[in-house]
């Protein structure tokens, strides 16, 4: 069994960074393909990325086991993948009702915040000026807040997480926690504790790092 990661432009993909978080989790060993992102030619980075992803967007796990090829897109479904195949590793609460309410802020993340997304891209390998805020953005920011902050009180306790232990929450938020840090979101203290955990994962570390290469080499 192995498995190959196909993710875009580091700085930017913030789609990529939640199942690259997910399979580093794991640790299981994986082989990552990069697509470089926003092409002056838009339809050479399509080709690129359609030759991985049925659905034209990163990011995509492939999976090989068994002599065949199994092809997860879409990043929540990838997290929920590498779940299943590898409960050792808890990336869901064991609680149900943990369980429920992670899966539900997961998907809270996955479907909303569009003008949060819209005003706060992620660019994190860089520090850029809080633009001027749309109500609807600092009503999504504060939404955000409040459910980490109500997360961290109720379960944090057990390891510092939005769930105790690490899990696809975190995954999921994590790239808002480099939103949160490119644009200097003010925050509660508990709040700044967990995005510096966020922040402190060797994972998060290494793609922070890569993405800054990116930015060297002006590929971002």
């Amino acid at each position: 069994m192995s498995y190959t990661l196909i993710v875009g432009t580091k700085d930017w993909s913030s789609w990529s960074l939640r199942p690259y978080l997910a399979l580093a989790a794991t640790g299981q060993p994986f082989e990552e393909i990069v697509i470089r992102l926003r092409e002056t030619d838009a339809s050479a980075t399509q080709n690129a990325i359609r030759k991985f992803s049925p659905a034209g967007r990163v990011p995509v796990l492939r999976i090989e086991t068994g002599g065949k090829t199994v092809t997860v897109w879409d990043s929540l479904a990838i997290c929920e993948t590498l779940a299943e195949r590898h409960p050792e590793a808890g990336l869901w609460p064991d609680d149900w009702a943990a369980r429920a309410n992670a899966r539900a802020l997961s998907a809270e993340m996955h479907s909303g915040f569009p003008d949060l997304r819209d005003q706060l891209t992620m660019d994190i390998a860089r520090q850029l000026p809080m633009p001027a805020l749309r109500p609807k953005t600092e009503e999504q920011v504060a939404r955000v807040l409040a459910s980490w902050d109500a997360a961290l009180a109720e379960k944090g306790a057990g390891g510092g997480f939005l769930f105790g232990r690490f899990s696809i929450a975190d995954c999921m938020y994590a790239p808002v926690v480099s939103r949160f840090t490119t644009y200097g979101v003010q925050t509660s203290n508990a709040v700044q504790d967990y995005m510096a955990r966020i922040w402190a994962l060797p994972a998060m570390q290494a793609w922070r790092k890569a993405a800054q290469k990116e930015i060297d080499d002006g590929v971002a």
